[in-house]
């Protein structure tokens, strides 16, 4: 008995430690979360892999699509020509808004960067024209979203 018990209780450690892989296993992510309302919205790329997903509002939606090699293109581009890394955040404290957040894992632009305490004033356009490329892929790929 203990060892039916042993041998169920490693299946679902090991099910439910598979499930958070599409979380931690990717190259690109763009996510937004928080708000007044809270909402969670994860936008995550793995190759030409994507999965995205969307919670709040009352809604609840998942997604997995392909992203062509002209966005993953447009991605970087957008990325070098913005200066990703060189985006100065904030240090003020805001609270109740919705935070974005873009972790770069591959590629001469690798970082981490998020607007939660705001973005320095000198590179609020650069931060808008990242975005934008994302919100694009977004709603040109995912269907019912929102």
């Amino acid at each position: 008995m203990k060892r039916i018990i042993g041998i169920l209780f490693a299946i679902i450690v090991l099910v439910s430690c598979n499930s958070q892989k599409v979380y931690s296993d990717f190259d690109v992510s763009y996510s937004k979360s928080g708000g007044y309302a809270p909402i969670y919205e994860n936008l995550l790329i793995k190759g030409n892999n994507a999965h995205y997903s969307f919670e709040g509002q009352g809604k609840k939606y998942k997604q997995d699509f392909k992203v062509s090699d002209e966005d993953l293109k447009k991605i970087t581009t957008t990325l070098s020509q913005n200066n990703f890394r060189r985006i100065q955040e904030d240090r003020k404290k805001i609270y109740d808004i919705v935070a974005t957040t873009i972790n770069i894992k591959t590629g001469p632009n690798e970082g981490s960067k998020t607007d939660a305490s705001s973005i320095m004033p000198n590179y609020k356009t650069n931060w808008k024209n990242i975005t934008t490329v994302f919100q694009e892929i977004i709603n040109n790929n995912v269907k019912n979203s929102k």
